[in-house]
Order: C-alpha cells, then sequence, then structure tokens
C-alpha cells in the first residue's frame, strides 16, 4: 500500500532544489518520488491549462489526483523518509495549510538564493530551453504582469516568486519551527557536503552518508546550439534507451558535463540587480526576521552573484 511522503522540498525555484533532489535519492534511508516537481499540494484538481510557451509540458509531470501521487510512493520500502521535492510549493497560496492538514508531522526544507538572482536564472532557464524569446531580462520583468494575466505558469513569474519572506510564513504559521529547516543558496555553493549532512541529521538519518555531487543539474543559460540543448533537456528516445542501460547517477554526470559546454550564461546587469535589490527590500528584513538569519549580504549592492551554471 503506498505511504504519505513524510518530508518536502518546498523551493525556491532555481536554488539548487534540482541537484539536492538528486543527492537526496541517493541517501538508502530515503525515498525520493521518482518524479521531481509532483506539484500534487499545489495543483490537485485544479484546471492544468497553463497558457504560456512549452507550459504544456508541465502537466504529465503534474500528480493532479490522489491516486496518481500516491501511486508516486508504492515502491517505497523500509526508508524511514519519504520526500518529494516541489518548488511550486513556497509559491502557491494554501499549500501549506493542505500539507499540514494531511502531514501534520512533515519536515520540510527550502533553499533560498538572492531574489535577483533567482529571477535572472529562471529567464536564462527559459532561454536555455528555447521558450523564452525575449532577448533581454528587463523585457522580460515589464512583461511578467500580462504573462501571470495570461495563465502563464508560475516558471514565467520571475520577479513574484522572490518573496520569500510573505511565502515563508504561511508554513511558519501552520508547521512548528522545529519541523523547517531553511538554506542560502551560499550555503549550498561554500559547502554542499556540510549542507547535506546537517540535512540528514535534520531528517534523522545517517548523516555521515556521503552522496556522488559531482554531477551539476538542471543549469541556466543561453544555448550554444539550441538542438543539443533540447536533445539534453527534452524526452527522447535515444535518452530513454540510455536510462535503461547506463546507472543513473553516471547517465546525470555524463548531461551535466555537456550542459556546461553547451550553455554560455551573460553575468545579470548590476543596475537591474540594484533595482530589483531594492523592490524586495522589505520583503528580505522581514525574510531575516522569519528564518532568524542575517540577510544584510542581499541588501548590498555586490552582494554574492554566484555563476548560474552550478546549483540550479
Amino acid at each position: 500500500m503506498s505511504r504519505w511522503p513524510n518530508f518536502f522540498v518546498i523551493g525556491a525555484g532555481k536554488s539548487g532544489t534540482t541537484s539536492l533532489y538528486h543527492y537526496l535519492k541517493q541517501h538508502p534511508q530515503i525515498f525520493m518520488s521518482p518524479v521531481k516537481e509532483p506539484k500534487y499540494f499545489a495543483l490537485a484538481g485544479r484546471d492544468l491549462n497553463f497558457t504560456g510557451p512549452g507550459d504544456k509540458r508541465v502537466i504529465p509531470q503534474t500528480a493532479n489526483t490522489v491516486e496518481a501521487y500516491l501511486d508516486l510512493f508504492k515502491d517505497v520500502g523500509d526508508e524511514s523518509i519519504i520526500g518529494e521535492a516541489s518548488t511550486v510549493y513556497l509559491n502557491t497560496g494554501d499549500t501549506a495549510r493542505k500539507i499540514a492538514e494531511q502531514v501534520p508531522h512533515a519536515k520540510l526544507v527550502a533553499i533560498l538564493r538572492h531574489p535577483a538572482d533567482r529571477a535572472y536564472s529562471a529567464y536564462m532557464h527559459l532561454r536555455r530551453d528555447g521558450y523564452e524569446k525575449l532577448e533581454t531580462f528587463s523585457a522580460a520583468l515589464d512583461a511578467e504582469p500580462q504573462r501571470i494575466s495570461d495563465g502563464y505558469y508560475y516558471h514565467w513569474h520571475l520577479r513574484s516568486r522572490g518573496y520569500y519572506g510573505r511565502q515563508l510564513k504561511t508554513f511558519y504559521e501552520q508547521f512548528q519551527r522545529s519541523q523547517i529547516k531553511v538554506y542560502l543558496y551560499e550555503d549550498f555553493m561554500e559547502s554542499p557536503r556540510l549542507m547535506l549532512s546537517d540535512i540528514f541529521q535534520f531528517l534523522g538519518v545517517n548523516e555521515s552518508f556521503k552522496p556522488d555531487i559531482s554531477a551539476r543539474h538542471n543549469q541556466s543559460g543561453i544555448p550554444r546550439n539550441q538542438s543539443l540543448q533540447n536533445f539534453l533537456t527534452r524526452s527522447h528516445p535515444v535518452k530513454q534507451w540510455a536510462k535503461r542501460v547506463i546507472p543513473e547517477r553516471i547517465g546525470h554526470r555524463m548531461i551535466s558535463g555537456m550542459q556546461r559546454r553547451v550553455v554560455s550564461t551573460p553575468g545579470l546587469s548590476p543596475e537591474i540587480r540594484a533595482r530589483l535589490t531594492e523592490d524586495y527590500r522589505s520583503d528580505i528584513l522581514a525574510l531575516q526576521d522569519l528564518i532568524r538569519r542575517d540577510l544584510s549580504h542581499w541588501l548590498s549592492v555586490e552582494g554574492k552573484n554566484f555563476k548560474q551554471s552550478t546549483f540550479d
């Protein structure tokens, strides 16, 4: 009989969650949903008629019924932690309440990236996959309100997904502080093994386990060759065959290496970064009080603008 998960990676998108998902999946005491981003607690029962370019690909990945969702966990064995990672959970209304009602003792992990850098990485991701046709980040930011009004999926919500303070507040209202762990993207970048060990300790599993972290997943950037990029990121019969004969970790390492050579990532304009940071200022101040961590470096002009081609 399928079981409900007891652990959720709730976001933020483009903050290392895909890499984290694959590293957690390697732990023998952790079962992660075979589909990343099942989105059940955000989108179940909702109309999935999103209208943005490429948005139809969201539908097959979404567990829109309880039966489809629980089926993702039918192969759980003796793992003590059953988890999934859906970054949209951080950005969708009453998701925190829905999770709390079904799994009141759940543990939650969030990784937060400077919201301006996160927005830029999301834009570069859409450029990478050939869906974003606007050639400047500034133009995409200007187009965002109309796109939201038109029903584009959440990955087009570049600026609006970065108000972590008000988004996380709903989770702290539904769960005990001891059930929530919040990390910064800087933690992942600077000490990935230390952060993973801390997560393992939080989850109550063997914290000395060392997953293979050589592969970087879901890297953003402008492709030098769109056809090759599409092959790397979209479904293809050759890739389906390769999955059956090549061990998963080796396959991910190969794709990660190829993707680093296929995409290039221009830096975020300091002027746009400064403007966005000012927009986020009050939310960042609220966030640092909420998570009890100094975020003054997020408000500085320079900040830590890590390259996009790392842990996305």
